[in-house]
C-alpha cells in the first residue's frame, strides 16, 4: 500500500463469510460466533448483497423471548417484535444493505460506517457482487505504516510540490506518527495548507511545526 489516498480495496478483507436468505437463526449465530464477526452479507443469485444480519438484528429474539407481547405493541418496537419471531435470515436482515465499493476512499467509508452506524460493510461491485468486506479494524491498519514510510511520503507528496526551491531545508520528521515539520516557512499563509496536507497522508497522527535554529514561535 503505497500512496494517498487509501481506498477500501487497500484494507478490505476479501475472505467473507455470508449466507443466504434461507439461512436458519441459529446457523446465522454459529457462523457470528465462529468467524468472530458482528454481522454477516445476506446473498441471493450469484453473489448480490440484499442485506445483512447483525447481531442488532438477532438481539431482539433474546430481549422478548420471556415477555408479554402485548407491552411492547408501542409502534416503535414493532420492527424488533418482528424480528423476535423471525426463523431465517431473510426475515432478520436489513434492507436495502449498507455497502461501499472498493474504490472508495478510507475516509469515505469511515463516514459511512459513523453515519449509519455500523461496523461492518460489505464491498460490492458496480453490480452489487460481493467483492469482501471492510471494518472499523481495518480501516484502522492505516496507522500500522511506519514512521519512515511516512516521512518519505510527506517529502515526496507534500514538501517537494509546496516548496520546490526552498531557501532553507524544510526537515520532516516522524514519531508514532506525528509529523514534525522543523524549518522556517516564510509565506505564513502556507502553514495550514502544509498542515491540512499533511495530515490527508494516511496514517498520519498528527502535525507539528518547528521553527529553525531553536528559535521560538511560529514558522516564518
Amino acid at each position: 500500500m503505497n500512496g494517498s489516498p487509501y481506498t477500501v480495496s487497500d484494507v478490505m478483507s476479501h475472505t467473507v463469510v455470508a449466507v443466504g436468505r434461507d439461512a436458519p437463526f441459529k446457523e446465522i449465530v454459529r457462523l457470528i460466533e465462529q468467524w468472530k464477526v458482528s454481522a454477516l452479507p445476506v446473498l441471493e443469485g450469484e453473489g448480490r448483497v440484499v442485506g445483512v444480519v447483525s447481531e442488532a438484528d438477532l438481539l431482539p429474539k433474546q430481549e422478548f423471548r420471556d415477555s408479554d407481547p402485548d407491552r411492547f405493541m408501542q409502534r416503535s418496537r414493532l420492527p424488533d417484535l418482528a424480528k423476535a419471531g423471525a426463523l431465517t435470515a431473510g426475515e432478520l436482515m436489513s434492507t436495502p444493505a449498507v455497502t461501499v465499493h472498493a474504490d472508495a476512499s478510507v475516509a469515505q467509508a469511515a463516514r459511512i460506517m459513523a453515519q449509519r452506524k455500523v461496523k461492518r460493510l460489505p464491498v460490492v461491485s458496480r453490480e452489487g457482487l460481493l467483492e469482501g468486506v471492510v471494518s472499523r479494524v481495518d480501516l484502522l491498519k492505516v496507522f500500522l505504516r511506519t514512521d519512515e514510510e511516512l516521512a518519505q511520503e510527506v517529502r515526496r507528496e507534500v514538501v517537494a510540490p509546496l516548496f520546490p526551491a526552498p531557501l532553507e531545508p524544510l526537515e520532516v520528521e516522524v514519531l508514532d506518527g506525528v509529523v514534525t515539520l522543523t524549518g522556517r516557512i516564510r509565506d505564513t499563509s502556507l502553514v495550514p495548507v502544509v498542515a491540512r496536507a499533511i495530515r490527508a497522508v494516511e496514517g498520519v497522527v498528527d502535525v507539528t511545526f518547528q521553527p529553525a535554529n531553536g528559535s521560538s514561535g511560529e514558522p516564518r
